[in-house]
């Protein structure tokens, strides 16, 4: 990989990680479309450590207090009862999807599953479920002629069983073209959560799935030797500073707008890609080591 490379890929990987879009697809198509070697879900999982970062830093008074109510509660039954708290384990608890199935499904993720035609399949029709809960929150929000404005929950409304059907909307992003971040809140719009709680929840629930993703791949990485350290290293810092830009916008972007660009968007990009592959001109495999 060279260094202009993991610049584009650092780019890419720090402006589409927290936007309903697909990072990992992103980062695939870039490669590509440009003729390059597909960088990878080693290179995917090592950048991500960069973007995580930038979540650490925006969120950081946040993931204090629950770190800390959450060890507090282990000693103190009293503070068992504390929200923060509670958050602690309900990240736990989600993250446990996200961990059996990335285990278990590592050799489809670092090779089917990086099929462009599912990559295309998945920006379509996630892109049409993101549309359908953004529909569905909208409604709430502003009632109509015949409907009354609904209260959606909040965080200190999240339980066991939402916080595993979080997880498990998570864990589908182990798939390119799904996206984290739109699976995620797509879940949470779906079962009734504010958009900031389900996006909120939605970043905080990626820490540790990423972190321990990235450590791993880190680990297989260090023993094969099959990574570019220098290029990868400046991509994942690329993605850091980009990518802490990209969550303050949006994070103010969905307390007044719509999903809908980025339903638009994926859908559009979903039917080229197939209609690229369907024609001949991009192989379902483009990219890949090999080809």
């Amino acid at each position: 990989m060279s260094w202009f490379e993991s610049l584009i890929l650092g780019l890419v990987q720090g402006l589409t990680e927290f936007l309903p879009i697909s990072s990992s697809a992103h980062l695939r198509l870039t490669a590509a479309f440009a003729g390059w070697e597909d960088p990878g879900a080693a290179f995917t999982a090592i950048t991500q450590i960069g973007t995580e970062t930038a979540v650490l830093i925006y969120f950081r008074k946040d993931i204090a207090r629950i770190v800390s109510a959450w060890f507090r509660s282990l000693t103190d039954k009293r503070m068992r009862g504390d929200h923060d708290a509670q958050m602690g384990w309900l990240v736990i608890v989600g993250s446990i999807p996200i961990g059996v199935l990335g285990v278990t499904f590592k050799d489809q993720i670092e090779g089917p599953f990086r099929d462009l035609r599912l990559t295309a399949t998945t920006l379509v029709v996630m892109g049409i479920v993101l549309g359908l809960a953004d529909r569905l929150a909208a409604r709430d929000e502003t009632g109509g002629r015949h409907r009354a404005v609904k209260q959606r929950k909040s965080l200190e409304q999240l339980n066991v069983k939402d916080g595993l059907i979080f997880g498990i909307c998570q864990a589908m992003a182990l798939v390119p073209g799904v996206s984290r971040s739109g699976a995620t809140i797509s879940g949470g719009l779906l079962m009734g959560y504010t958009r900031e709680a389900a996006a909120r929840y939605s970043f905080l629930l990626a820490i540790p799935a990423v972190l321990a993703s990235g450590a791993f791949e880190l680990k297989d990485a260090s023993e094969g030797g099959h990574v570019s350290w220098g290029p990868t290293i400046f991509a994942t810092i690329i993605a850091f500073l980009v990518g802490y830009a990209v969550i303050a916008w949006f994070m103010k972007f969905i307390t007044t707008k719509s999903f809908m660009p980025f339903v638009i968007y994926r859908i559009l990009l979903g039917i080229l890609l197939f209609a690229l592959v369907g024609a001949g001109a991009l192989s379902p495999h483009a990219g890949e080591s090999g080809e």
